[in-house]
Order: structure tokens, then sequence, then C-alpha cells
């Protein structure tokens, strides 16, 4: 699974940061509380920002392994950690060592095939496994299959800012829920997992880990789009308009007109869900 510019991944990373729900992430980090070091794997990693996003609430030590499908988001990702880090140092084994806020971060960059080879994703020392914007574009057979793969593993899963369907875009426009009703059968193409599970996502996720006896928070981490996130706002209408128009669902005349209210909007919302889930307590 490729095909999302660094470009756009810079222009929605401050979005995303800010819409993170915070009291999942309390729980979800909660583990390395004391701790002085923490052993993380993330999943489509594309540029590194999930790393920039959780790294100053982590253990002084930390070792990340990013894992992505596209090499030339990894190089992307090793650049953007480098000019965000304090001091950026290669390792002789090609591991990246960052300074950052008095944190010490040894970073790893494996590209991987995760719709056929999970388990190399998964092998060595993991503490945390983590995805953002990630599972709404993976098969709910995959999904089930990941789950199983963790609950075997005992391994933790903290994943954030999945697509949950929901958009409500300001001032209205009559072509909205037309639109986004071929979204939605857009997104749940092959993605090269098989059909994508878009806005079900998390259900397959809840389900998956509810079955074993997991525990399970979710919380909403909408983006909330204002006047100052225009240049957001416009790759967002451009994206969702060329997606709509390989469905052949909606007539161009009405996709231009759509695109051309969209990509002037004065706000919208775009809904997600962060997700968490760990093996019950003892005595739970």
């Amino acid at each position: 699974m490729s095909g999302f510019s660094a470009e756009w991944l810079a222009l929605r990373e401050p979005v995303d940061h800010r819409a993170r729900n915070e009291a999942v992430r309390e729980t979800a980090l909660e583990m390395f509380d004391g701790r002085e070091d923490a052993y993380l794997v993330d999943l489509g990693c594309g540029s590194g920002s999930n790393l920039r996003a959780l790294a100053h609430l982590l253990p002084a030590i930390q070792n990340w392994r990013l894992v992505d499908y596209d090499p030339v988001l990894l190089a992307a990702a090793r650049a953007a950690l480098s000019k965000w880090a304090d001091k950026a140092e290669d390792e002789p084994d090609g591991a990246l060592r960052l300074e950052k806020g008095g944190k010490i971060i040894f970073v790893d960059f494996e590209a991987v095939d995760l719709a056929r080879d999970l388990d190399k994703a998964l092998s060595g020392r993991v503490d945390l496994v983590t995805a953002a914007a990630f599972f709404d574009l993976v098969a709910a057979r995959w999904i089930a299959a990941f789950c199983a793969s963790l609950i075997e593993r005992g391994l933790p899963l903290y994943a954030v800012l999945t697509y949950d369907g929901v958009e409500v875009w300001r001032p209205p426009h009559p072509l909205d829920a037309a639109v986004l009703a071929a979204f939605h059968a857009h997104q749940a193409t092959d993605k090269g997992f098989g059909p994508a599970a878009g806005p079900k996502a998390v259900a397959s996720l809840s389900q998956a880990f509810g079955n074993a006896g997991w525990e399970i928070q979710v919380g909403q981490s909408a983006w909330l789009l204002d006047k100052s996130d225009a240049a957001l706002i416009a790759m967002l209408a451009q994206g969702s308009a060329g997606a709509v128009a390989e469905t052949g669902r909606v007539p161009a005349a009405d996709i231009a007109a759509w695109l051309a209210s969209r990509g002037k909007a004065s706000a919208c919302a775009i809904g997600h869900e962060d997700f968490f889930a760990a093996p019950p307590r003892p005595g739970m």
C-alpha cells in the first residue's frame, strides 16, 4: 500500500496531532509509567508523524521500528526525523540515533509488505504496536488475522485517526451526500490487502479483541478544520473529488461543481476514532 505523498502527510500532521484523543492516549501510554525505556513498532509509518506525536510522552530511551511498504516514504521519514531532532546521527547498522528534548531515540526503518509478511514487522522485542490513519485502508479479514497475531503474542495496540465515515462541510452543498457515498465506495476498494474496511475498521478491531476478552477503549479524534486550514481543506477536497471520479457514480459536471465549492469551504469536520486494546489485567 502506497500512494500518499510526503507533501500531503506534512500538511495533515499538525491537524492529526491536535485531533488525537487524550483519554485514549493516556490509557495507552500508562504501561510506560516509571519505565526507563520503550520499544514500539509503528505500522504504515509514512513520514514518521506518529513518532513525533508521542516521543515527548515516552521514556528517556526509546526504540522505534518504523514499518512501511513505500521506500520513498521511509526515506522521507528519515529526513523529516533528522530535521525534527535536536541532534541526529546514523548508526553503523543503518538505524538513526536522535536526541530530542532530553530523549534518546533509536529508529530502525523497515520496508515490509504488511499484506504478506506481518510476522517480520512484529518480530523482536515489542512493548506496543502503533499505527496512525491505517486500518481503514486494510481489509476486514486482514484486521482479523492481524488481531489474532497480536492476541497470540500478547501485544497491545494503539491505533489513532482511523476514518469513521462522518464528514460535515460548511456551508453545506446539495451534492455532499452523493459525493460522500461515492467516496465510501472508493474507499472500500482494494488498497493491497483486499477490499478495505473503511469506516467499519474500528468495529472490526473492537470485535476481534473483544471476543478475546481484551480491554478496549475507543475515543473520537475528528479533524475540525477552519479557514486557518485552507490549504488542507483544498487538498482534501481535491483528493476526494479524484476518488469519486474513479467510481463513475457521480457525473463529472457535478464533481466539478462540488469541488469548486468545497475547495473554498469555510470549515469541515472529518470523523476519526482512536483505539486501544490490551490483554486483560490479572484479576480482571
